[in-house]
């Protein structure tokens, strides 16, 4: 194995994100008697992703994130909510969506068994935690570092360096983070001295100063990266030669 420590982020690398999103807000404005719509998907998540860059730029704090979305996103609808309380509600449903990318999980389990994964995530402590929980991930990992529990986030180089002490044997040069944000995971990485690799399934540009050390489309290739055999491909090669 070309790294030993695998620092893997959560939403859009091993779980789907985007699926448990849609699952949660579609039940939460149906609640509110909002017609889910993709507009209505758009303009929300304008609101929350501007909020999450600014939490990552260190502008805001995480509970200015999760307590104001929800009443900012419903102002632009000209009402007024209780948004602390409905984002509880939202996080509540998310919590519950729990869909892995591909196969994600056999991919997981199998480095588990030649290097010492980490989980490396932005965002809120009980809802990733229940997330991976439900997706069968938890045991394969080492530790898990949350950004509401560390005081800090990615790319932050604090939140980095907070890993990186809790890490037995650390050695930046065995390591390795696999994320899809290039502003989060790889510019964080990139900071913090360490090899990244981009997962980007939909070939999107790079942005200025921002470069990865690997960029893959999808979580197997990492095999390639790693210097290790994809034990999933050859029992696909062995299926189609009929070999048992």
């Amino acid at each position: 194995m070309n790294f030993q420590t695998l620092l893997f982020d959560v939403d859009d690398t091993l779980l789907d994100f985007q699926a448990a999103e849609d699952q949660a807000l579609q039940r939460l404005f149906r609640e509110k008697k909002v017609a889910w719509s993709p507009a209505i998907k758009e303009a929300y998540q304008q609101v929350n992703q501007q909020l999450w860059r600014d939490y990552e730029l260190g502008k805001i704090s995480r509970n200015e994130v999760t307590d104001t979305r929800f009443g900012k996103f419903f102002a632009t609808l000209n009402q007024r909510v209780d948004s602390p309380k409905m984002d509880q509600q939202y996080r509540s449903y998310l919590a519950q969506g729990s869909q892995l990318l591909a196969n994600s999980r056999e991919i997981v389990a199998d480095l588990a068994q030649k290097a010492d994964l980490y989980i490396v995530t932005n965002g809120v402590s009980e809802t990733q935690r229940n997330r991976l929980t439900k997706a069968g991930l938890l045991p394969y990992f080492k530790d898990i570092f949350v950004s509401e529990e560390t005081g800090y986030q990615k790319p932050m180089k604090e939140f980095f360096d907070y890993v990186f002490q809790r890490i037995p044997n650390f050695k930046a040069s065995e390591t390795v983070i696999i994320g899809d944000s290039l502003t989060s995971d790889i510019q964080g990485g990139q900071g913090a001295g360490i090899a990244t690799v981009w997962l980007n399934p939909e070939q999107q540009p790079l942005l200025p100063g921002i470069t990865p050390t690997y960029e893959i489309r999808q979580l197997a290739e990492l095999y390639q990266i790693l210097g290790s055999d994809n034990p999933l491909a050859n029992r696909k090669k062995s299926l189609a030669t009929g070999q048992k």
